[in-house]
């Protein structure tokens, strides 16, 4: 009974001994073995592992590719044209010893002090690449070579935390909300003087056409002039010549015809007067009914 008793709190010890120097490597995480607050082993390959009881401790480090979303900054290009940018980073523990020496902590606090540290590098790089290009450049299709620029760059500095960085991405680059309005305004400006220069080479446009159409115009109606006078001159010799042969043929039927046509136009109806000589000549052919 007596042996019973004191066997079985040295099982229960034995049982927690060996419970407590055991423990669960994940295989989405490395492991650090301290012992004393010094690291004496490293275990980053999944499975059981074991360590001295009460002497050792094990501090965990997430092993996956981690997201770190930088803080938004504001650049100026080379066209002193200010921008706003987001960015975020993909990176992971690569040296989980130097991560360790450079944090100081463990756990959640050690990810917390890494990213601010991370983060600061990366604000100065994307301020030192983006600072020597202009705003066209960032906003084009080579903004994927200055993401990679920005991270070639960060990658020494990183490596002193004991990260490794995957990737960086400009996930926005705006106008500060201060300086939009001025710049829709002179957007807006740009485009109306624009849109007056159109509507004055429109208007000159239409008075290059009006001219040439008056001018046109002048031309066409002095030349239907011209051969209108030419037909008319051409008419009235014909006139003339068939005058001048009637004439010839019978001198006096032409004079009675050409009374006859005076007579026609002189005496209308209506309120015409006419103040002449009885024996005047005009009246020849009315004072006789027949022609010698």
């Amino acid at each position: 009974m007596r042996k019973s008793t004191y066997i079985l709190p040295v099982i229960v010890l034995a049982v927690v001994a060996v419970l407590s120097s055991v423990f669960i490597v994940d295989e989405r995480e490395k492991v650090l073995v301290l012992q004393f607050g010094k690291v004496v082993s490293t275990k980053d390959e999944p499975g059981l592992a074991f360590k001295i009881p009460l002497i050792q401790e094990v501090a965990r480090y997430d092993d996956r590719i981690l997201s770190r979303d930088v803080p938004p900054l504001q650049v100026t290009p080379s066209d002193d044209r200010r921008l706003e940018v987001d960015a975020f980073a993909r990176y992971r523990i690569a040296d989980v010893n130097q991560f360790r020496l450079a944090t100081g902590a463990a756990g959640e606090n050690a990810l917390e002090v890494a990213g601010r540290r991370l983060d600061s590098i990366l604000r100065s790089k994307t301020r030192e690449v983006l600072g020597g290009v202009s705003s066209n450049d960032i906003l084009s299709s080579d903004r994927a070579t200055l993401m990679l620029r920005i991270r070639n760059g960060a990658i020494s500095e990183t490596r002193t935390l004991g990260l490794e960085i995957i990737d960086v991405r400009l996930k926005r680059t705006d106008l500060p909300e201060a300086n939009k309005e001025a710049t829709y305004a002179r957007m807006e400006a740009e485009r109306e003087r624009e849109a007056a220069d159109e509507v004055a080479r429109g208007k000159e446009a239409a008075q290059r056409v009006r001219a040439q159409a008056d001018r046109t115009q002048v031309e066409i109606v002095s030349e239907a002039r011209k051969q209108s006078e030419i037909i008319r001159g051409e008419a009235d010799a014909k006139r003339n010549a068939i005058f001048a042969e009637a004439f010839g043929a019978d001198q006096e039927f032409f004079e009675f015809y050409r009374s006859l046509n005076a007579y026609r136009g002189a005496l209308k109806g209506g309120n015409t007067s006419m103040v002449m000589s009885p024996d005047s000549e005009f009246f020849d052919y009315l004072k006789s009914d027949k022609v010698e």
